[in-house]
């Protein structure tokens, strides 16, 4: 088989399953990247003049006794059976933090910058896994743009003790990337490949526990393995490999495997965190007398968090280290509301259903956050900056497909949406960069903090 396929920004010759891109394509494809490198690392480059803050960064690196003395074996030992140390087990973390300390000692400008660098690669491997999975080199490259410079992301970056966010999504983005791989010739050592980045995902944060979902999304698009023969022709992504369609039965039983890691993860989480009292024990909260009157409330909070993050997505102000939990303050008007705006968006996405990103974008952002809603509580907080690291992909996957379908078929200009765009990223860029300055050291941090919520207590 052999066909033109127009991108929109290029066209690709597909030949049999594979896509072979011209070399001037492969040239503009490194300078867009070079581009988002050097406007990411600028962006955060403030970041070698700060301090550490007084928000974990002692119990995770400055004054943690088991890395003091770097990258050893008996600290790796300890990375790998510590559950109860900071209410956590992600031993990757630990081991990353530990080799900075024999790197840079605890001056503060080396751990930045790692911190930068992770974050520079997430956005990076973002790019190329889009445009591998997709083609299109301008969504994909906008898509990682909105990542890498929105203000909502700057707390991941810029807080030291949150470097096991950054990490987690490398290794997730490297399993979406291997996934691919393996779809295209499935066999046992391509998914022990994927199966294996999962694992060290869930060593880095257990955050990417919802992956085998968020695969079988990938399933329905990028991929397209689900449902194929549903798919209208005006939508099909440009860069189509022809990967073997499976039934969804199929589809999902490929995934057991991994939801069983999924599963392991989720108890080694709620173990990790029960031995310091971050949850209840679970025989406890097993009783139909602790959850059964609270379900109603965290749900009711877990609606509202989702209408909250959306609107930081679209919108990034007031943002502060924590959110505390409303509890049961919310109104029926505020739950009501939020509710209303979901419903909205999902029957929007089920009326433009053959636009089949909208479905995995929103799908994405809503799974993604599940373990981050507080159904199960650990802390205090209601939301925080940094669950949005990987759930925004899915907005701004959204956004991004969305209006590059409805400016070509407006035949507004290539010129004009690439200015707008220009102008959203430069928007984004000034906030971040002042929400970055913020994070400078723990007087700067909170005394912000404090007065975008007055009655805010530490």
């Amino acid at each position: 088989m052999c066909a033109e396929v127009a991108n929109g920004m290029y066209s690709v010759r597909l030949v049999g399953a594979k896509t072979e891109i011209p070399d001037k394509v492969t040239k503009h494809t490194l300078f867009l990247g070079f581009l988002l490198l050097i406007a990411t690392a600028g962006l955060y480059y403030q970041v070698v003049y700060f301090d550490f803050t007084n928000y974990d960064d002692p119990q995770y690196v400055v004054k943690n006794p088991h890395i003091q003395d770097g990258l050893n074996w008996s600290t790796v030992q300890w990375a790998l059976t510590s559950h109860s140390y900071a209410n956590n087990w992600h031993p990757l973390t630990w081991l990353s933090h530990a080799l900075d300390i024999q790197m840079f000692g605890v001056e503060p400008a080396g751990h930045h910058l790692v911190n930068v660098a992770f974050h520079v690669m997430d956005a990076l491997l973002l790019y190329w896994v889009l445009l591998r999975a997709t083609g299109y080199i301008g969504r994909s490259w906008m898509v990682a743009a909105l990542f890498a410079v929105h203000p909502m992301n700057v707390e991941s970056v810029a807080w030291v003790a949150e470097r096991k966010t950054m990490l987690s999504m490398l290794f997730c983005l490297f399993a979406l990337a291997a996934y691919r791989w393996y779809a295209t010739e499935p066999h046992v050592g391509r998914y022990l490949v994927v199966a294996l980045l999962y694992v060290l995902g869930l060593m880095s944060k257990p955050q990417v526990v919802t992956l085998p979902i968020l695969l079988l999304l990938w399933d329905y698009w990028p991929l397209q393995r689900m449902f194929a023969s549903t798919i209208e022709s005006s939508y099909l992504p440009t860069a189509k490999t022809a990967l073997p369609p499976r039934s969804f039965s199929w589809l999902v039983l490929e995934k057991l495997p991994l939801l069983s890691l999924c599963a392991a993860g989720a108890l080694v989480t709620l173990w990790a965190q029960e031995s310091n009292l971050a949850v209840l024990p679970l025989q406890q909260r097993l009783r139909p007398e602790y959850w059964a009157p609270k379900l109603l409330v965290r749900s009711e909070n877990a609606i509202f968090s989702y209408a909250k993050y959306i609107g930081k997505a679209f919108w990034p102000s007031a943002m502060r280290p924590e959110y505390p939990n409303p509890g049961a303050s919310l109104t029926h008007w505020q739950v009501g509301g939020a509710l209303a705006l979901l419903l909205v968006v999902t029957a929007l996405v089920l009326a433009y259903w053959p636009r089949r990103y909208l479905a995995t974008g929103w799908l994405w952002f809503l799974v993604s956050l599940v373990p981050m809603l507080g159904i199960v509580q650990a802390g205090n907080q209601g939301m925080a900056d940094r669950y949005a690291y990987g759930s925004f992909l899915g907005l701004f996957i959204m956004v991004c497909w969305g209006i590059s379908d409805w400016a070509r078929q407006r035949s507004i200009s290539t010129a004009w949406l690439a200015g707008t765009s220009a102008l959203v990223l430069l928007a984004l860029s000034a906030v971040a960069y002042r929400q970055i300055g913020y994070w400078k050291d723990s007087v700067t941090l909170w005394s912000h903090a404090a007065q975008v919520v007055p009655n805010r207590r530490r």
